[in-house]
């Protein structure tokens, strides 16, 4: 090798000694030779976190300079610790929060709380911080210090008494057990919610109902809930789900409590007179008939709703005579139930005569209750006997229609397929009293 090959390859080495320490210098400089953690501090001697705006916070800063879990808690004289982070996954950087004095939840010894402490003040106490950092290779490294804490609202925004009236929900409205209602009593001033969790980690909501306590007011609050039914929605599908409830005052301290809320039946229950190809929707014996005859009529419905719908008597079958009504016979307007009926125009009171859903074989009882169940259909006949004309009016217009009682007679299903019925009555001089007729007795047997 000559002089002038040795002395190219010296300079080549020398050239990449110094690129090496050029690069090891700014590594050190960068990274702080070597060391994960720096630059760590705790703004504030001493935070007093009670809501007034003054050292409620004080910030925390730290810098790692590679990945690493950090865990940022305080401890007492007694060891005991509490978290504020606990083992949270970092990227190199720089970090800043904010401490209040809330760490993750813990109960005091001694203390009964009913549901859990999510987040919590310290107590007042002068406390070592430490921010600690563990890298991939498990090097751990902790920078501490002291805080004091004082002046803190120690008190917890509890929902004592925390209970669901019907753990067991059917929100079909049906007049049974349609809605649910969550209650509580709140301790302290706390922003407050209640939702229902879906099992894929959605939260549906359920509105509070307005009461002499506001919102978010220490006091008694009651949610209310009726699965959406109320405005048409579909209610979530049968099976047991959660009801939480949070509350978190004003100095970041959470609480949540929860109980098993389980529906069944839900749906939103629809049903319908069915029209046939040909002939008559309401199919009628006679439109004309001398005084004291009887009018019988047949009319075919559907459940065709994914729930079942409630129905109450009198059996199909039953006539009545034309100066009764529904009442005369003791079936009185029962909220949620299904009734055929018929009414006219000019009529004293709506849909006068009126008639079960179904009859015994075409019903299902669930819970002492009558069902037509989803998907099922039943023929309904029964009978008027005129005892005189249907109102002022004779011909009189006469119809069917499907009555949900108290809650709603749709439109498709009101005033269904009217026909005009004649009474020939005698001259007023012949007139004769239909012979009397016994009132059916009411049987609640199903």
């Amino acid at each position: 090798m000559n002089a002038s090959t040795r002395t190219s390859l010296v300079t080549i080495v020398i050239a990449v000694a110094l690129v090496a320490v050029a690069l090891l210098a700014i590594t050190r400089i960068y990274r702080g030779d070597g060391q994960l953690l720096r630059d760590v501090s705790v703004s504030l001697d001493t935070v007093t976190p009670n809501a007034d705006g003054d050292s409620d916070i004080t910030p925390i800063v730290y810098e790692i300079t590679r990945n690493a879990d950090v865990s940022i808690y305080f401890e007492n004289e007694d060891g005991d610790r509490y978290y504020f982070r606990q083992a949270k996954p970092r990227g190199v950087g720089q970090y800043r929060v904010l401490f209040s004095g809330v760490v993750d939840g813990f109960t005091l010894s001694g203390e009964q709380i009913q549901g859990e402490i999510m987040a919590r003040l310290l107590p007042d106490d002068t406390y070592k911080w430490a921010v600690e950092a563990t890298d991939e290779a498990g090097h751990s490294e902790v920078v501490s210090g002291t805080l004091t804490v004082a002046e803190g609202d120690t008190a917890l925004p509890e929902m004592r008494d925390f209970v669901i009236d019907n753990t067991i929900f059917t929100p079909n409205r049906d007049g049974i057990a349609d809605r649910t209602q969550i209650q509580f009593n709140l301790q302290k001033e706390a922003a407050t919610r209640v939702y229902l969790e879906m099992p894929d980690g959605a939260q549906i909501d359920i509105s509070e109902l307005p009461r002499d306590v506001p919102p978010d007011e220490p006091g008694w609050h009651i949610f209310d809930y009726e699965g959406g039914v109320d405005f048409g929605a579909q209610p979530p599908p049968d099976g047991t789900y959660t009801i939480v409830a949070l509350a978190e005052d004003a100095e970041g301290q959470k609480m949540r409590v929860s109980d098993a809320l389980t529906i069944q039946y839900g749906g939103v229950p629809r049903a319908r007179i069915l029209s046939p190809v040909t002939g008559d929707t309401f199919e009628l014996s006679a439109t004309a008939v001398q005084l004291c005859d009887t009018i019988f009529f047949t009319v075919t419905l559907e459940n065709y709703s994914e729930t079942p719908i409630r129905t109450t008597g009198p059996e199909p079958g039953t006539v009545y005579d034309s100066d009764w009504n529904y009442n005369t016979l003791g079936w009185h307007t029962e909220s949620g139930a299904w009734r055929l009926a018929v009414g006219y125009e000019n009529e004293i009171s709506n849909y006068p005569y009126r008639w079960a859903v179904g009859t015994d074989a075409d019903l299902e009882e669930i819970d002492g209750y009558r069902y037509l169940m989803p998907g099922e259909r039943a023929v309904i006949t029964g009978g008027i006997r005129m005892t005189g004309p249907f109102g002022v009016r004779n011909p009189q217009p006469v119809w069917v229609g499907l009555i949900h009682e108290d809650v709603e007679i749709s439109q498709f299903n009101n005033r269904v397929d009217p026909h005009s019925i004649l009474l020939d009555l005698p001259d007023e001089g012949n007139w004769e009293t239909c012979e009397p007729r016994v009132i059916p007795e009411r049987s609640d047997e199903g």
